[in-house]
């Protein structure tokens, strides 16, 4: 399983998840953006902050 918590980085946000697969934190990371911090295109670079903050868990 792989997690992911939002205040990596967007400080102060509480949000965070945990999927199967690094995929399934990037959709519903792009989705928290849009709804919650209105980024309406996820940028390679968020891409990349997000890929380099999620971790294994099990």
């Amino acid at each position: 399983m792989k997690k992911f918590s939002c205040g990596d980085v967007v400080p102060g946000c509480e949000a965070s998840w945990v999927c199967s697969t690094d995929d399934d934190i990037l959709s519903n990371v792009a989705a928290h953006a849009a709804a919650d911090h209105g980024l309406l295109e996820v940028s390679a670079e968020l891409v990349a902050a997000v890929r380099a903050n999620i971790t294994t868990v099990s």
